[in-house]
């Protein structure tokens, strides 16, 4: 008996026989399935990998507006809003009456709207920046959620399943394509100081691997932590001793081979050691130029760490890392929402606009896809509260605010419509697996291909399949 063998226990022992002739048939049969796919990883994980289609675009750019942004303040504006202001509001049949006579009511935007760039896009008058790149917008107002709750709304948004626990899109963008660069991760996130609702679950690597989960950047100071080696530790010295480590874990590994944890933290040591070589140069900022800097907003108070994240996104993007998001927290305005709607598209105009024009004139914004939304959208009316009335709006997932830039969509176009006041998507309506389909589609993944088998069935970020959206496509 070998000096493995004798640690074998009965849990050991029934593991062990899915190595029988039984297994291997299953595994015979599986392996025979006409649709290709992917549920086995390589000897690295996150090696790059071919696409299964054309791609047009290589990295995405996830602008997560967290709370809920108003479509009807901000890209989609309303002028029946005027005519109904303050009076009484019925969900069902749309009645409306006197104020007095109920607790909901209508509220006109805050907010003058007016047609920008060539295209004739909508915005808001608090927008001053982003109207200058409106030609290199698509506008998309057919998109709907099914929660009305933000941490299953944001897990719907980031994962495809309301419930968590399923990988986040970032991470299967990560499982399907791999990383460009060995020295970065393949997904980063970059949140507020206060993580969303829902938590890190929104960029989990779920049931996949677990070297496919997001790995988060600080937002303030320095955005990785301790990743320059302590002092008189030369490289030489901390390549052995990573080495002494692997040789232990790999031991204890072949004894546990059910575990992937172990694999994915062999695999991080590596990505570890090998990112003090070129994190460091990528997250130094002031080797920008002054003026780029100011394109972002980062000599004002107000943009500048919106600003530090989309510039930051750039330089990751510009390295190859293939899915980097970020988080803007507040938008959940159920009252004084001219002042939060106000100041929050002040903090991302210039930088959003500032974003999308460096992407364009260093030749990127082409195979760089920008994605912008929130978990869902706003309601018409709100309520009246005490002492006042609270001009803010309800959460709506029957219509949202989602815009896309650059990596192969129809840019200066307006897609689908929503009704007279908003309240509901109408013209080119789609689930958001819809639109999660559409997103792998432009980065050349087969939603229906990119499966992962986990709990006796293969699973994909759609759920049970889902529609490209066409109208969407360049």
């Amino acid at each position: 008996m070998s000096s493995e063998q004798k640690y074998w226990n009965r849990r050991h022992f029934m593991y062990g026989l899915g190595a029988g002739i039984g297994a291997i048939a299953l595994s015979s049969l599986l392996g025979c399935e006409s649709s290709p796919k992917i549920d086995k990883a390589p000897k690295n994980p996150l090696e790059s990998k071919p696409p299964m289609l054309i791609p047009k675009a290589k990295s995405v750019i996830f602008i997560t507006l967290e709370g809920g942004p108003s479509h009807i303040d901000t890209f989609d504006p309303k002028p029946a809003l005027e005519k109904y202001h303050l009076s009484k509001f019925e969900r069902k049949g749309e009645q409306f009456s006197a104020m007095s006579s109920g607790n909901r009511y209508i509220v006109q935007s805050p907010f003058k709207s007016r047609k920008v760039g060539e295209s004739g896009a909508d915005m808001s008058s608090p927008f001053v920046h982003l109207p200058k790149v409106a030609d290199d917008i698509c506008f998309y107002r057919g998109g709907q959620a099914k929660s009305v709750n933000h941490p299953t709304a944001m897990y719907q948004l980031n994962t495809g399943n309301q419930f968590g626990g399923d990988p986040a899109f970032g991470a299967w963008t990560a499982y399907g394509l791999g990383s460009v660069n060995d020295n970065l991760p393949a997904f980063v996130v970059l949140p507020e100081l206060a993580f969303p609702q829902g938590g890190s679950a929104n960029w989990s690597n779920g049931f996949l691997p677990a070297q496919f989960q997001g790995t988060t950047f600080r937002p303030s100071g320095t955005p990785i932590l301790n990743i320059e080696p302590p002092p008189g530790l030369s490289r030489y010295h901390q390549r052995k001793s990573i080495d002494l480590i692997q040789a232990f874990n790999e031991k204890h590994s072949r004894l546990h081979p059910e575990e992937d944890e172990l694999r994915a933290r062999m695999a991080n040591y590596e990505l570890a050691f090998r990112m003090q070589m070129e994190v460091p140069d990528i997250i130094d900022l002031d080797k920008e130029t002054d003026k780029t800097k100011a394109l972002y907003g980062l000599d004002e108070p107000a943009t500048h760490d919106f600003g530090r994240k989309c510039l930051l996104a750039r330089r990751l993007v510009e390295k190859g890392v293939r899915f980097v998001q970020m988080y803007s927290s507040g938008w959940d305005s159920h009252d004084f929402l001219e002042r939060a709607h106000g100041n929050l598209i002040k903090s991302i105009d210039k930088p959003i606009a500032g974003l999308i024009t460096d992407l364009k004139r260093r030749g990127l914004l082409e195979e760089t896809l920008i994605v912008c939304s929130g978990e869902f959208g706003r309601t018409a009316d709100n309520g009246i509260r005490e002492g006042g009335i609270a001009y803010g709006r309800d959460h709506n997932p029957d219509a949202m605010a989602i815009w896309l830039a650059g990596g192969g969509v129809k840019a200066g176009h307006t897609i689908g419509a929503t009704d007279e006041l908003g309240q509901e998507a109408v013209e080119v309506v789609h689930p958001i697996s819809d639109l999660h389909v559409t997103l792998l589609h432009l980065l050349g993944l087969d939603d229906n291909k990119l499966t992962y088998l986990h709990g006796g069935r293969y699973k994909q970020l759609s759920q049970f399949g889902g529609k490209l959206i066409k109208d969407l496509l360049a």
